[in-house]
């Protein structure tokens, strides 16, 4: 029998012209860094109670707003751990409310930082300092749509790919003989660099998007500085060799199962170092981007409900000694942002590698990237053949075996096939 699927939500995309307009964009970015004394508890990693003692590099959100001439669309990247549903539910309804963009046209998309403030619960003695950063960090989440439509312009676009080796599998075997973290340069990894440039009509860049699968974790425990990690380096790189005015916006692809070469560690050199080895691609391919103005833009919604598993007390996780019970069923938001011939499609957690893949191989579009940690946040997400190897991924994740790799390539697929 197999598993059912739930469809809790579908939004559909606003009604658009039969002929498609001419391209608008503006981009903006904001800074969100906490203040260096502030002690805010940190995300990713639960052994740094005492909070952050110091900032290495700033925090930001970007944020870019796109045009066809009947509809508009947000994407807006954080350099935070995720964006939980209670957030992604109050910033859509304020970027509805004051950018008049609708829901279903925004993609929230979080870097996944293991080096920021947490976005989850803390404890009472973080909760007043963390409730007030968190407050103005929604403000300046908002102010960055609203300042990136307010700078829209005539604009063309165009996508293409390249390779970087930073990045590698971390599915590894243990010395108990089960499964944990480690390196597995044999297992499945994905080392295609998305970029997608926006540019004025006169040539100059306004904005680009990356994408790549990679977890924000050079960093390690041992780190209380601030970073946006490997995706925020390389987000300042692009901003730095192409111009102070481009906002270059981090997507994290389906790197669930994936980490960087180095790390994670306490040695900040690494971050630069990946960051400047990733970046210098992803300029040499921003630059060489075919663009066009003709766009149309499309977008659609929906949450698709899967039943959940949680691991039992007496399993020990690395061993083959792992057992499991069913569990509430776990919401997972699938969304599909379309620009022209270029289609983003965004899931709500952390997507192992080979449904990114089945994404992108099966999908009508041209050009096609995954981005993950998007408009909310589900946990980890697995393909069905993962299951097999009980990693950390999968006495962490919440959701049982055989629905979520069907549901969310048929989700995305059938959501394309509309537009």
């Amino acid at each position: 029998m197999k598993t059912p699927i739930v469809v809790l939500s579908i939004l559909a995309a606003a009604a658009l012209p039969a002929r498609p307009g001419e391209l608008r964009a503006g981009a903006a970015r904001v800074e969100i860094t906490p203040a260096r004394d502030a002690a805010l508890p940190m995300a990713g990693y639960a052994s740094r109670a005492e909070g952050h003692k110091t900032v290495h590099d700033p925090l930001f959100v970007r944020a870019l707003v796109l045009e066809d001439g009947a509809t508009s669309a947000a994407i807006v990247s954080l350099d935070l751990i995720f964006a939980p549903e209670n957030l992604w539910s109050r910033i859509t309804a304020r970027v509805e409310r004051e950018a008049g963009i609708p829901p279903h046209m925004v993609l929230l998309a979080a870097t996944h930082t293991h080096a920021g403030p947490t976005t989850g619960a803390v404890k009472p003695e973080f909760e007043e300092r963390w409730k007030a950063w968190m407050a103005a960090t929604e403000d300046k989440i908002v102010q960055a749509v609203r300042e990136a439509k307010a700078s829209l312009r005539p604009a063309r676009y165009g996508a293409a790919t390249g390779k970087a080796s930073v990045n590698t599998n971390r599915r590894a075997r243990t010395a108990a003989g089960g499964w944990g973290l480690g390196v597995n340069p044999e297992g499945p990894s994905d080392k295609t660099v998305g970029v997608i440039r926006f540019e004025t009509l006169q040539g100059e860049p306004i904005a680009v998007l990356i994408n790549y699968c990679v977890h924000g974790t050079v960093t390690g425990p041992q780190n209380y500085a601030l970073s946006g990690d490997l995706p925020g380096a390389a987000e300042r790189f692009v901003e730095q060799q192409m111009g102070d005015k481009v906002v270059a916006l981090w997507t994290s692809g389906a790197s669930g199962d994936q980490n960087a070469i180095y790390g994670p560690g306490n040695d900040l050199r690494q971050v630069a170092l990946l960051g400047t080895i990733l970046g210098e691609e992803i300029v040499r391919v921003a630059k060489n981007v075919r663009t066009t103005q003709q766009v149309r833009l499309q977008g659609a919604q929906r949450v698709i409900a899967c039943p959940g598993q949680r691991m039992t007390p007496e399993s020990k996780t690395g061993t083959p000694n792992i057992s499991f019970v069913d569990a509430d069923p776990v919401n997972v938001r699938v969304s599909v942002l379309t620009v022209g011939h270029l289609a983003l499609a965004g899931v709500s957690g952390e997507v192992l590698t080979a449904i990114g893949t089945r994404v992108k191989r099966e999908s009508p579009f041209a050009f096609t990237v995954m981005t993950t940690h998007t408009n909310g946040s589900s946990g980890y997400i697995a393909d069905d053949a993962s299951y097999d190897q009980v990693s950390y991924e999968i006495w962490t994740t919440r959701l049982k075996r055989g629905c979520a790799e069907t549901a969310i390539v048929g989700a995305a697929l059938d959501m394309m096939d509309r537009m």
